[in-house]
């Protein structure tokens, strides 16, 4: 992803938010043709040891419907890019002091180089599924394990279940760091607007990207 430097943030924490809180991802491999294979799908993140089973410590959790070619795709060529979504919205250039200007987007995204670690026994796949459950519905465990060998044996049959060690980390942070005389009125606009807008607001105060009442800035990116 191209990451200009003002843009760009190294911290995990940050990294680990939006992934956890936008976890609706896309898992891009190649398919047999040579070209782009896109699933969209939800991961769930854990956070193991750094440098164990990956460089970063993360590892992505999740699965796919058997019929999906995409798993064969991953078993034949085990290294993938995961790419999260975070909020997102226009600007206008009606946020500057000066009228030579020019609209842009903001948005919040992480990508992740994976490899693959495909699961395929039901005794994998379930244990798996057991930490989406308690990630996504802890109280749908119970049902689960009422639902019978044979019926979950069927469902475990269906799918083909994945950890994907992040080995490289890339987040960005578009919010206009190196702009600080706008920072005061987009806070103020972003605040007012839609949900995502309200989020890109909300991330500018994480960020220290708004000053305190008297309209100063402070323009320190993480």
């Amino acid at each position: 992803m191209y990451l200009p430097p003002q843009f760009k943030s190294s911290d995990r924490a940050i990294a680990a938010g939006l992934m956890r809180e936008h976890s609706f991802a896309s898992l891009i491999s190649v398919d047999d043709e040579g070209l782009p294979f896109v699933t969209h799908l939800p991961l769930v993140l854990e956070d193991r040891e750094e440098g164990v089973e990956s460089d970063t410590g993360f590892v992505l959790l999740g699965h796919v419907a058997k019929p999906n070619p995409h798993w064969r795709y991953l078993q034949q060529r085990p290294r993938a890019v995961v790419t999260f979504s975070g909020p997102h919205a226009y600007m206008s250039p009606g946020v500057y002091p000066d009228l030579v200007r020019v609209p842009t987007w903001n948005y919040l995204a992480v990508h992740c180089t994976v490899d693959v670690k495909l699961i395929e026994d039901p005794a994998g796949k379930d244990a798996l599924l057991k930490k989406l459950i308690a990630e996504h519905e802890p109280a749908y465990a119970e049902q689960w394990r009422r639902l019978g060998e044979e019926y979950a044996q069927k469902m475990l049959a269906g799918i083909v279940a994945f950890e994907l060690p992040v080995t490289q980390l890339q987040c960005k942070l578009k919010l206009n760091q190196h702009r600080k005389e706008a920072h005061v009125k987009m806070k103020a606009i972003y605040c007012a607007g839609t949900p995502d807008e309200q989020a890109l607001g909300e991330w500018m105060d994480r960020l220290g990207l708004t000053g305190p009442d008297d309209g100063t800035v402070d323009g320190t990116a993480a």
